[in-house]
C-alpha cells in the first residue's frame, strides 16, 4: 500500500483514478490544479504522484519542474501527448515514468508499482544500483563523510540536508573518489534513465555544490570535466584546485 497524490482536473477521470488506485489498496488524495499539488506535496508525505499535464492553472510540465524544486517523490506523468520529444523533455525534467491516455487501470497500477519498487530499492540500499550496491562502509573523502546505509552525510562534522537525488548522486561519486564518472553513467545509475541531457545533471550538481559550500567557478569537491564527466575529490588533490 502506498500514499498517492492524483493531480487531475477532469472530475470524471479523477474519480476513476481514485477508484482504481483505491481498489489496488493504495491511499489516495487528489487535487485539480498545479498549485494545490505543490501545496499538498509540501505539507503531506507521498510515495508517488500521478500528474496530468493539462491543468487549468499551470501546464503539467511546468508543475513537474516546480515539484522537482521541492521534492524527489516519484512522479508518473499521465498525458494525452505522445510526441517523443515532449516525452524526452519530461523524463529529463524529472519524471520517473509516463503513460499516454487512454490507459487501463491495470497498466497504471503496474507502472506505479514499478516506480515504487525502484524508489524503494534506492532507499533501502542507500542509492545503490542494480547489480552494484554501494559499499556498506562509511565513505570518507576529505572532510566529507557519507553513510550509504543510513543515508546520512556530513561535511566537516556538520550534517548535510540533501534530497534523495542529491544524496544518491553524492554517494555514487563518493564511492569512486578521484574517478571521472561519465555523464551517461550518472544518468543510467543515479537517474535510471537511458537518455537525457546535461541539464538534468548540471542542475543537481549546482544544488549539491551550494550545500557543499562551493561553486562551479570555485570547486572544492565536485569537479566537472567538460564533455567527459564528473569526479569527487578531496580539496587540494585536484591539480587545478
Amino acid at each position: 500500500m502506498a500514499r498517492l497524490l492524483v493531480v487531475e482536473d477532469d472530475p470524471f477521470v479523477r474519480s476513476a483514478l481514485i477508484r482504481q488506485l483505491t481498489e489496488a489498496s493504495h491511499t489516495v488524495r487528489s487535487v485539480g490544479t498545479a498549485l494545490e499539488a505543490l501545496r499538498e506535496v509540501a505539507q503531506v508525505g507521498f510515495d508517488a504522484v500521478v500528474l496530468d499535464l493539462g491543468l487549468p492553472d499551470l501546464d503539467g510540465a511546468q508543475a513537474l519542474k516546480m515539484l522537482r524544486g521541492i521534492t524527489d517523490v516519484p512522479v508518473v506523468v499521465a498525458t494525452a501527448r505522445d510526441d517523443e520529444a515532449e516525452i524526452v523533455r519530461l523524463l529529463t525534467d524529472g519524471a520517473d515514468d509516463y503513460l499516454v491516455k487512454p490507459f487501463s487501470a491495470a497498466h497504471l497500477t503496474a507502472r506505479i508499482t514499478a516506480v515504487l519498487r525502484r524508489a524503494g530499492c534506492r532507499t533501502e540500499r542507500g542509492g545503490g544500483t542494480a547489480g552494484e550496491p554501494l559499499p556498506e562502509r562509511v565513505l570518507e573523502v576529505g572532510g566529507l563523510r557519507v553513510d550509504p546505509l543510513r543515508r546520512h552525510a556530513q561535511l566537516d562534522g556538520q550534517p548535510l540536508e540533501l534530497t534523495r537525488r542529491e544524496f544518491d548522486l553524492l554517494a555514487y561519486l563518493a564511492a569512486r573518489p578521484g574517478v571521472v564518472v561519465p555523464r551517461k553513467e550518472l544518468l543510467a545509475e543515479v537517474w535510471h534513465q537511458s537518455y537525457g541531457d546535461d541539464q538534468t545533471i548540471d542542475v543537481h550538481l549546482s544544488w549539491l555544490r551550494r550545500k557543499l559550500g562551493e561553486t562551479a567557478a570555485r570547486p572544492r569537491y565536485l569537479h566537472t570535466l567538460r564533455g567527459v564527466g564528473v569526479k569527487l575529490e578531496a580539496p587540494g588533490e585536484h591539480p587545478t584546485a
